[in-house]
């Protein structure tokens, strides 16, 4: 029996109204991890992006990378908004995604 896969766009924030990053992943903690931790070169290392805001499942990798195209499009207000629906106090939601 094969596991389903799943993927996930993502915003991470440097806190409440911070630098905002957008990506896709098909293992979520993994790629949350490795952006806390450093392991990532580039953009959330530079600007301490670290904590997860908001997220999406989608079935398909192709639906995921639409999705996440769109989001990176739209304009900064536009994305804290899509935050404060899902997220009003910016809590960081990695620790919900084990448990």
């Amino acid at each position: 029996m094969r596991k389903e896969r799943v993927f996930h766009v993502y915003i991470l924030a440097s806190g409440p109204n911070g630098t905002l990053y957008t990506g896709m992943t098909n293992d979520l903690s993994r790629r949350v991890y490795e952006h806390r931790e450093g392991l990532v070169e580039g953009f959330t290392r530079k600007y301490g992006v670290k904590r997860l805001v908001y997220f999406e499942q989608f079935p398909t990798a192709a639906d995921a990378i639409h999705r996440e195209k769109r989001i990176k499009k739209y304009p900064r207000a536009w994305k804290i908004n899509l935050i404060l629906g899902q997220n009003p106090d910016w809590r960081d939601l990695a620790d919900s995604l084990n448990g």
